[in-house]
């Protein structure tokens, strides 16, 4: 055996010559860097009130329709034009919700001819809201387009649609226009 792995052996038998410090020893003894500052429980809340405030006013905007805080599939001039169309009329695709309602209560009733009747009905809504949806966008697109010719087309027309088939009271950004009123 060589001298030099003789040396590394009586290292390794002799140990460091000290205890192991204890764990909370070593953490105090390492420097703590803290990125957040240290913020007290009333700053804290004054921060939440501050932000909540923020959120209110936000949402508030948006659901006035607001342009700086609508989300980017609502902004434009094109987006505005097509909501206030929705708005303006009524829609065989709004009332979907509350008459596929009265289709579950008939397809509960028994008797094979009103679930028959029931089911006829669904299905003839559904047809008519898609229809009415497809020449609505079509309108839509041909009046933005006159209007505005520098606005994007693409997608409008399924916005439009889409928009239509929620219960005017739930649409975001809320509706400006009233049913049957002119709009610019």
């Amino acid at each position: 055996m060589s001298q030099s792995s003789e040396s590394s052996n009586n290292d390794a038998n002799a140990g460091k010559g000290r205890p192991t410090p204890k764990r909370r020893d070593a953490e105090a003894k390492r420097p703590r860097r803290s990125l957040a500052p240290v913020v007290k429980k009333g700053d804290r809340k004054v921060l939440k009130a501050q932000q909540r405030k923020k959120r209110e006013e936000l949402r508030g905007a948006y659901m006035r329709g607001e342009e700086r805080a609508l989300p980017t599939r609502d902004k434009g001039a094109a987006r505005k034009f097509a909501r206030n169309y929705v708005d303006s009329r009524y829609s065989v695709a709004e009332f979907f919700m509350p008459l596929l309602m009265v289709v579950l209560v008939l397809s509960v009733i028994p008797g094979d001819n009103i679930k028959i009747l029931a089911t006829l009905f669904m299905y003839l809504v559904i047809l008519i809201s898609t229809v009415d949806g497809f020449i609505m966008g079509r309108k839509i697109k041909a009046q933005v387009a006159e209007k505005y010719p520098e606005e994007k087309l693409k997608g409008l027309a399924i916005y439009a649609w889409l928009r239509s088939t929620q219960i005017r009271r739930l649409r975001s950004p809320s509706p400006l226009v009233k049913r049957g009123e002119k709009f610019n």
